[in-house]
């Protein structure tokens, strides 16, 4: 009995040297944003004097909900950026 053993063609992948695609970085770069911009609209509210308390100010919708929204959702999309898988093209059954 002899044992036929089928040799798997190998294709060649391109490999850039880091773990992660540059499509991923693009992404990672706009959830980046999403979080920085979340953050900015928490700022503010400030009193011109100390002995004032403006309380629609600090407790706007902006700050309190709006702004936590865009940051936790920041952070989701970040997760999906750098979990993402790269497409595969199609290239390589054109080379088989």
């Amino acid at each position: 009995m002899s044992k036929t053993v089928k040799k798997q063609e190998e294709t060649p992948q391109k490999n850039s040297g880091f773990a992660i695609p540059k499509e991923n970085y693009k992404l990672m770069i706009i959830g980046l944003a999403i979080i920085v911009l979340g953050f900015i609209l928490m700022t503010g509210g400030g009193a011109d004097a100390p002995d004032k308390f403006y309380e629609d100010k600090l407790f706007s919708f902006r700050r309190i909900t709006l702004s936590s929204i865009l940051v936790v959702f920041g952070f989701a999309f970040e997760i999906y950026a750098i979990m993402k898988k790269p497409k595969n093209n199609g290239d390589d059954a054109d080379k088989k």
